[in-house]
């Protein structure tokens, strides 16, 4: 099993843009690490306390596949200056790959969080 983190923004606290965001996050989670829903044994998501809205995962659930994925809201700790409007999320994959084969994303302002994983 190994982890895979992500995280992403939003420009508002509005339902669709929160879902859609939470949507391209896990598509391409997917597509950069070749895996599936089915691969999947967790999801926990955290969102900071800006956004109010929607919960990612209700987002995520629209992705074929997700019905049976086990999938967690939480909120992230409030941390003073932290990044606004984001969405994180770390997810819990059996596969055979190694550490250093798994691509974590960080999408729109988040790609700040990890400058290190640029290119």
């Amino acid at each position: 099993m190994r982890g895979i983190r992500g995280a992403t923004t939003v420009g508002r606290n509005e339902k669709e843009e929160i879902w859609l965001a939470a949507q391209e996050l896990i598509t391409e989670l997917l597509r950069t690490n070749a895996i599936t829903p089915a691969d999947i044994g967790a999801a926990i998501f955290s969102v900071t306390d800006d956004l109010t809205a929607a919960f990612p995962t209700a987002g995520v659930r629209r992705i074929a596949g997700f019905d049976l994925v086990p999938l967690f809201d939480a909120r992230q700790c409030a941390i003073e200056d932290s990044l606004p409007r984001c969405i994180r999320v770390l997810l819990l994959v059996n596969t055979d790959a190694a550490q250093s084969d798994i691509h974590h994303v960080y999408l729109r302002a988040a790609a700040n969080l990890r400058p290190d994983l640029e290119g």
